[in-house]
């Protein structure tokens, strides 16, 4: 039964095809196309506003040069946050809780920030292996481990996203198990688990969002040392 819970975090297949990429595409079908009207509509209306005062705040550290990936960032934002929401929704399949996909998503991002700092300032993007002032006994130390951190920085990216998620989907499936269980028993204690459960959906749901917004708001760290 233990091993039943997990079953939610398999990739669904139809006919033998992965709906992964499925589940992929929804998201970008769920938001209306931009109109070329000077007047828009209510929803579009709104949702500009939101995407102007995200990208603002998210550029507000960076340098100009950040700015340029000011439209990249701000998808990538938009489009973990719609993952992440129709997750919750019942009978659905969320792809953030596969490692792969986060990996495949964290490695590329990392990768090209330090590209960028490698093109743009290499002396300043080395710099942050050797801090100034060093001991000279402690220069191969600290240099490896400075290069450990700097390789980690994807990992704990696709970690820190899959593990958050994936113990959120495990406790509600375990309180919604518990409450459906103890309701025709102990009709009073599985009406407290549900108001338990439906504290915890909510929960869930702002960890979806703000778990999407820190691994943007990461990157964007990371593309500030580069730029």
């Amino acid at each position: 039964m233990a091993l039943s819970f997990f079953t939610q975090f398999e990739s669904p297949v139809f006919l033998g095809i992965p709906l992964m990429a499925l589940a992929l595409i929804l998201p970008w079908t769920l938001y209306p196309t931009p109109s070329a009207r000077w007047l828009a509509n209510r929803v579009l209306t709104l949702q500009s506003q939101l995407m102007g005062q995200f990208t603002k705040q998210l550029l507000l550290p960076l340098n100009t040069g950040g700015h340029k990936w000011a439209a990249l960032l701000t998808s990538l934002m938009i489009f973990l946050i719609t993952l992440n929401m129709l997750g919750l929704l019942p009978y659905t399949f969320t792809p953030t809780t596969q490692l792969s996909l986060n990996l495949g998503l964290a490695v590329p991002f990392w990768l090209a920030t330090v590209l960028v700092g490698l093109r743009n300032q290499p002396t300043h993007a080395l710099g942050h292996l050797l801090p100034e002032g060093t001991p000279t006994l402690l220069i191969p130390v600290l240099i490896i481990i400075e290069t450990i951190s700097l390789f980690i920085r994807p990992l704990a990216l696709g970690v820190r996203l899959t593990a958050n998620l994936t113990a959120g989907h495990l406790l509600i499936q375990l309180i919604a198990s518990a409450a459906f269980v103890l309701l025709p028993i102990m009709p009073v204690v599985g009406l407290l688990t549900s108001i338990v459960l439906a504290l915890l959906t909510l929960l869930e749901i702002a960890v979806a969002m703000i778990q999407a917004y820190v691994f943007v708001l990461l990157l964007s760290l990371y593309l500030q040392e580069n730029v």
